[in-house]
């Protein structure tokens, strides 16, 4: 009875999956980005997680759009919140300075298509958000780039609620 009452459980919740729409990012020359430096670790491993944290975020925006929708975005420039000075003491590394003169700032392509492969917005992003430490609440995502992804769901939110990406 358990096993029937359990594979029928499964088989429903299966069935109620929400579907989502799907982004494609492709990241454009990043070793040629305005500043994606790190602070105290490799910039190869640090180039590595900062694509694969702001290719999630990405990923949480596409889940608002309808069902079989495809996004493709080609991301060309970063330049990350923050400045990278160096630590004028006796330890590794350098630190990110946060102050309000360097805001995030990102450039990219991008192209929504329907769930039949038809273009319905497409154009190319320079999007900043020069009052990012002036927010009382920030994005919650797990993303150790909270300003940037801020300045992503800010941008996004605006596509939906201007009707040019449509919404779940």
């Amino acid at each position: 009875m358990k096993l029937i009452f359990s594979t029928v459980f499964l088989a429903a919740v299966m069935t109620m999956q929400v579907q989502a729409g799907e982004v494609k990012v492709t990241w454009q020359e990043p070793e040629k980005f305005t500043d994606i430096r790190p602070g105290n670790e490799s910039k190869s491993g640090f180039q590595e997680r900062m694509i694969k944290e702001l290719d999630q975020i990405f990923a949480d925006l596409a889940k608002k759009l309808p069902d079989a929708y495809q996004w493709d975005v080609t991301v060309t420039d970063v330049d990350l919140a923050g400045d990278v000075r160096p630590f004028f003491r006796n330890t590794v590394g350098d630190i990110r300075v946060i102050k309000d003169l360097y805001w995030p700032r990102m450039t990219f392509s991008f192209n929504l298509k329907d769930e039949k492969g038809k273009s319905i917005a497409a154009g190319t992003e320079n999007i900043k958000d020069m009052n990012f430490l002036m927010r009382s609440g920030l994005a919650t995502g797990n993303s150790s780039f909270r300003y940037e992804e801020q300045m992503l769901r800010d941008w996004f939110a605006k596509q939906q609620r201007d009707k040019i990406f449509p919404s779940r």
